[in-house]
């Protein structure tokens, strides 16, 4: 049995998540007008392939390619009747990639934010009854979460997050299914998510729940630096581990193609950072390939020799 992600946060050796799901299935031929969930049914091989490149680069998790599987997005391309299958499909893709490796893989199942609405009202204080707002997010992450863990998913993993509340909301679906949570937030100009909440709101979001997350912290924002200092000005109660997983810089433009700014070995030096900084669970977000998990495995496995390099 694999250990839990409880277990080996409390062993005090950092994990490596894995890198992008969307950018790199672009990449491979998915046309950038669609969801990356509809290869779930039309190029799960592709999906699959990649989960393995990951493994093979020495990530630690893996997350689900069902970011965006929640029934509201589902509805934008008509297949919010197939949420629960969707998702226990790719649970099901992770989880046989993750067998395939000689070493313990956790797979985290990938939640992603709604965005029904853009304005979501601060979180209420522990204790007080969850708005109907909150309750309808709970819902439709509860269903997203009945699949993921038909599918085998070790824990949810909550991520780019834009509000709080919707945070919180699902928390209490992860909580409700019996599974533990990571979660994090994606913090743009300013330090600010996109609804306009800092780091502390965010970290505030799961006072007083009966089950706390095993780590929070940020992922995508504007690259490594600004998802490290998000991250940093979480205050964590004890037990709570800090995850860093931020993108690969802003895509610009370079001869006729949109790239992500930050190479492999700048990933690799942000790890640094990141370890240096105390996180427990570091990774990479949008523009991240297999070699920028690889050169971030370097640095976890080899603190000292990288830092003498760079």
């Amino acid at each position: 049995m694999t250990p839990s992600l409880a277990h080996r946060l409390r062993t005090g050796r950092a994990l490596l998540a894995d890198g992008a799901m969307g950018t790199n299935l672009f990449a491979a031929g998915l046309d950038v007008s669609r969801a990356p969930e509809t290869w779930l049914e039309e190029r799960p091989d592709a999906i699959g392939a990649l989960h393995r490149a990951f493994l093979a680069a020495g990530a630690d998790i893996l997350l689900t390619s069902s970011f965006g599987a929640n029934r509201p997005r589902l509805a934008l391309w008509n297949a919010a009747p197939r949420c629960v299958d969707l998702n226990r499909r790719a649970a099901e893709l992770a989880h046989d990639a993750a067998a395939t490796a000689t070493r313990p893989v956790l797979v985290a199942g990938s939640i992603g934010p709604t965005w029904r609405r853009p304005g979501i009202a601060p979180v209420p204080p522990p204790g007080d009854t969850p708005s109907r707002d909150e309750q309808e997010a709970e819902d439709i992450f509860a269903e997203q979460i009945a699949g993921l863990k038909a599918g085998g998913v070790d824990l949810v993993w909550l991520e780019t997050m834009v509000s709080a509340r919707e945070a919180r909301a699902g928390a209490r679906a992860a909580i409700a299914a019996g599974l533990s949570y990571v979660a994090t937030a994606s913090f743009g100009a300013g330090g600010l998510t996109p609804t306009g909440e800092p780091p502390l709101d965010f970290a505030a979001a799961f006072d007083g729940l009966p089950v706390p997350p095993l780590a929070i912290g940020a992922n995508c924002c504007e690259g490594p630096a600004a998802a490290l200092a998000a991250a940093m000005a979480m205050p964590r109660a004890d037990g709570i581990a800090l995850a860093v997983k931020p993108n690969c810089g802003l895509p610009e433009l370079r001869s006729g193609a949109f790239e992500h700014p930050v190479g492999p070995p700048a990933m690799g030096r942000h790890a640094q950072a990141a370890l240096a900084a105390g996180a427990s669970i570091v990774g990479a977000c949008c523009g991240a390939t297999p070699a920028h998990v690889a050169a971030m495995r370097e640095v976890l496995d080899h603190p000292a020799a990288t830092a003498r390099t760079q």
